[in-house]
């Protein structure tokens, strides 16, 4: 006779609450914006009452953090999913792409990740964890397409965090800064990888 497992229905249960509550959070982001999150209303959006969310999340701040690790492993998860092309240019190309758009397509989402949106909030070293994968990965790949200096590397973000902070400030939903992506990815590649041959002999 084969052994099952035996499940915790119980801890199922509370991580699929938990699930709805950041649900919950993030649309009463998208609407009202990170800040206008209120517990009472997320609590009444699931269906429980508010002193019910602290068996859960024991602060608002909790409830940052948690949407803070779910949104990067959003975005591990998509660099993961990608084939990356193995030449230095066409993976700049692709990476700008996918870090703008995913920054776009979400503003609270970006906000959250990218910009200091809450005063008195901070990752907690475990949900900052993935953050800093995010950030090994980007190190590797670049350093497999001939950029290892630590000040290229901040001068990638300044230029696909710009894109996204253009975007996002002054045309949400649109594509005005999206459209210069290429660009931007072909520009950073001059000034680090210089020229390529083909390029020289035209």
């Amino acid at each position: 006779m084969v052994a099952h497992p035996t499940r915790d229905r119980r801890a199922e249960r509370r991580e699929a609450t938990r699930a709805e509550i950041l649900d919950a959070a993030w649309e009463l982001a998208r609407i009202h914006g990170l800040a206008g999150i209120s517990l009472r209303e997320v609590a009444r959006r699931i269906g429980i009452q508010p002193p019910t969310l602290y068996w859960y999340f024991d602060s608002k701040n909790a409830i940052y953090d948690a949407m803070f690790a779910e949104a990067n492993r959003q975005l591990l998860q998509l660099i993961a999913e990608q084939e990356w092309p193995t030449e230095p240019r066409e993976m700049l190309r692709m990476a700008a792409r996918v870090w703008v758009a995913f920054s776009t397509e979400d503003v609270a989402r970006y906000q959250l990740m990218f910009q200091r949106s809450i005063p008195d909030f901070e990752p907690s070293p475990e949900a900052y964890a993935v953050a800093l994968e995010i950030l090994q990965t980007m190190r590797v790949d670049f350093a497999a397409a001939g950029i290892s200096d630590p000040a290229h590397l901040d001068l990638w973000t300044a230029v696909v965090a710009g894109l996204a902070a253009q975007q996002t400030s002054n045309q949400p939903g649109g594509d005005r800064w999206l459209r210069l992506t290429d660009e931007a990815a072909d520009m950073f590649a001059d000034h680090v990888l210089g020229t390529t041959t083909q390029e020289s002999q035209r």
